[in-house]
């Protein structure tokens, strides 16, 4: 998903082959070998992911004696994240035994058939029965099979700095009604602290899925019911109104320069410079983003900030007009799955129930500033007090939204990413981009499309 030419591209591809190559025969046949593959931060100081596997793997050989884990990292970006383990998974040589996969991308690997159906472990596994159903469904095909176990779930709001909102005179309980309530609050530091960013929505393509969901999504999902998608037509959203106004916020926030210069808002690590860098010291004012931040801020974590509870405040985002039920939530999360083409898929699964018992899977909620999917985990006191911001997070699922978990999302994502990136440096209006938008979508889903 990020923005490269054709030559960039192909180094790309040939990076990944390198990389595989690297890697070695993939899960090959040692059948005391466990190879799990997954995500590893680009900040080399961010080593959430890893100490927590480690812990786990310490665990699971003490529990198997005689076998193995092995770790094959991913060192990516999200988008070529993607890229990499899509082209791990075609072929056994490559295929580890385990891996992570976004919800986001989830179905699509598995139409490709990359994936193994892991209802015959889940029939036999007694935790399953703890997992809510809404996460259970991020992680189910159309064919009614599910593919992966999700390890926790994500919502989405405005953080704000307590510090700068009282130098511009507005609330410390600041709770904004309405987009406009946004865009206000923003000019009014804009006027009266002209030395900071005022806000921050993700936007373009380099930002990748962070732009669609923690910005377009949220904006959109505001505007009205199943605005992206409608499951009475089974058909992809066009010519919407909804597309439009969201289109127009992303506009006026670049436009009235609210938010951060154009290049620093299209660089592909806008994520890290926000939660690294600008808020940590002061530079940002409202930051539309997601519940898992304060990992990166825990003590001993790659930007370690302890006072960050007392510093930043949190907001709902708000719908459009304040219309019911007032206030907007995105979720996605990630999944463990096994490949098609694994070769240890029985000892895979194993491993899963170790990382998933209530007590590792809590201690990841935790590590990760997740959202539990385990209802014994989220009924237990000590997850809801272990951090500043869970319950406040934990809440907003019962007005959250979950993308369209259809094969086509991630190119339909690409194209609204594509739509905000122009408004964004002003290189289309509002009705190009959302018209550009339209045509896409008749291209991806073959005029599959309903007109609002």
């Amino acid at each position: 998903m990020r923005v490269r030419p054709t030559v960039l591209l192909t180094t790309v591809v040939a990076l990944t082959a390198a990389t595989l190559t690297a890697c070695g025969s993939g899960s090959g046949s040692d059948p005391d070998t466990l190879k799990v593959s997954f995500k590893q931060s680009t900040d080399n100081s961010v080593r959430v992911m890893d100490d927590y596997l480690a812990d786990v793997k310490k665990q699971f050989e003490r529990q198997h004696p005689g076998k193995k884990v092995e770790f094959v990292p991913i060192k990516a970006p999200d988008s070529e994240y993607y890229t990499k383990l899509q082209q791990m998974l075609r072929s056994p040589k490559t295929a580890p035994d385990l891996v992570y996969e976004d919800t986001f991308l989830i179905n699509s690997d598995i139409t490709s058939g990359y994936l193994k159906p892991l209802d015959p472990y889940l029939a036999k596994w007694p935790d399953w029965e703890q997992f809510i159903d809404t996460a259970k469904q991020a992680a189910k095909a159309e064919d009614g099979k599910t593919y992966g176990v999700p390890d926790g779930t994500d919502t989405r709001g405005l953080w704000f700095d307590k510090g700068i909102f009282a130098e511009a005179g507005l609330p410390a309980d600041w709770q904004p009604k309405t987009w406009d309530d946004v865009l206000d609050a923003a000019r009014t530091v804009k006027q009266r602290v002209p030395d900071v960013i005022p806000l921050n929505i993700y936007t373009g393509k380099p930002a990748g899925e962070a732009a669609t969901m923690q910005g377009f999504e949220m904006l959109l999902y505001g505007t009205g019911q199943d605005p992206l998608y409608d499951p009475a037509t089974k058909k992809w959203v066009v010519n919407s109104q909804g597309f439009e106004d969201a289109l127009a916020f992303v506009e006026t926030v670049y436009k009235e320069k609210l938010g951060p210069d154009v290049s620093t808002a299209l660089d592909p690590n806008i994520q890290t410079i926000v939660r690294g860098d600008l808020l940590p010291k002061g530079k940002l004012a409202i930051d539309l983003d997601g519940s898992w931040l304060p990992q990166d801020w825990l003590p001993g974590a790659g930007h370690a900030w302890p006072e960050w509870s007392q510093k930043l405040g949190l907001a709902a985002m708000p719908t459009q007009a304040g219309q019911a039920p007032g206030k907007v939530s995105m979720s996605g999360g990630w999944t463990w799955a096994i490949p098609a083409k694994a070769a240890n898929p029985d000892l895979a699964f194993e491993f899963v129930k170790t990382m998933q018992t209530k007590a590792n899977a809590q201690k990841w909620y935790v590590a990760n500033s997740g959202i539990a999917v385990r209802e014994d985990v989220a009924a237990d006191p000590a997850y809801a007090e272990a951090q500043p911001g869970i319950a406040f997070f934990t809440e907003l699922v019962a007005s959250t939204h979950y993308r369209p978990a259809y094969p086509a999302y991630p190119r339909v994502s690409v194209a609204i990413q594509e739509a905000m990136e122009g408004v964004t440096t002003g290189d289309k209006s509002v009705d190009e981009a959302a018209r550009a938008y339209d045509q896409a979508l008749k291209e991806i889903t073959d005029d599959q499309v309903t007109a609002r």
